[in-house]
């Protein structure tokens, strides 16, 4: 891409950060916006008035926030979700009493606390698709009718159709982070399991 400019400047509103618009000569008619970090970076037509810019700036950081927000559901949303979960999959048998974001995993994507009924997940699977982030839910849920990673729970965990999709998934990410030098994330795990639980071959699990 061959790049004319780059303007930074502060971004205020819902998501604070900069804001890096880029112009290119190849681009005509298209308008690109991406996060990196703490930026955002929106790429213009060379061609673009001023006005123009401020317009699409604008209209492109919406839609980054509103992909956003269905991406990142609140507290309140996981707990909502959960249950939903719970009553598709393992007939409402898994009742958790709270389910909360954290940024504390380390290399878990979530965990679970059998005695307080307290279901974690890591931040770092916010952003990720909706059909994973149910991977990883489910996978709590099931620790609270099976503590430990043994045959029943691979098998009720299995009812969920797109399971081993989502651990591939997950485990392409966690190779991504490793290779780009980040602290390595492993599978959902709970904090109550014991060292010799049974895992199946394809799942790569702490």
């Amino acid at each position: 891409m061959s790049l004319l400019s780059g303007t930074v400047r502060p971004v205020s509103g819902e998501r604070e950060g900069t804001v890096e618009v880029r112009r290119s000569r190849r681009r005509v008619r298209t308008v690109n916006a991406y996060r990196d970090g703490e930026r955002t970076v929106v790429s213009i037509p060379a061609r673009f008035s001023a006005a123009e810019e401020a317009e699409w700036v604008a209209r492109m950081l919406a839609r980054l926030a509103a992909k956003e927000r269905r991406r990142r559901p609140s507290d309140d949303e996981l707990m909502a979700r959960a249950q939903d979960l719970s009553e598709r999959y393992l007939g409402g048998r898994a009742r958790p009493d709270s389910v909360s974001w954290v940024g504390n995993q380390g290399r878990r994507w979530g965990s679970c606390s059998i005695e307080q009924r307290t279901i974690r997940i890591s931040s770092r699977v916010r952003g990720l698709p909706s059909w994973v982030i149910d991977y990883v839910i489910l996978h709590e849920l099931v620790h609270l009718l099976h503590p430990n990673h043994t045959a029943a729970f691979w098998e009720t965990l299995a009812v969920y159709p797109r399971a081993d999709r989502a651990r591939g998934f997950l485990d392409g990410v966690a190779f991504a982070d490793e290779r780009s030098g980040r602290d390595r994330l492993a599978p959902s795990d709970t904090d109550d399991r014991s060292p010799e639980a049974d895992e199946p071959p394809s799942a790569a699990t702490d």
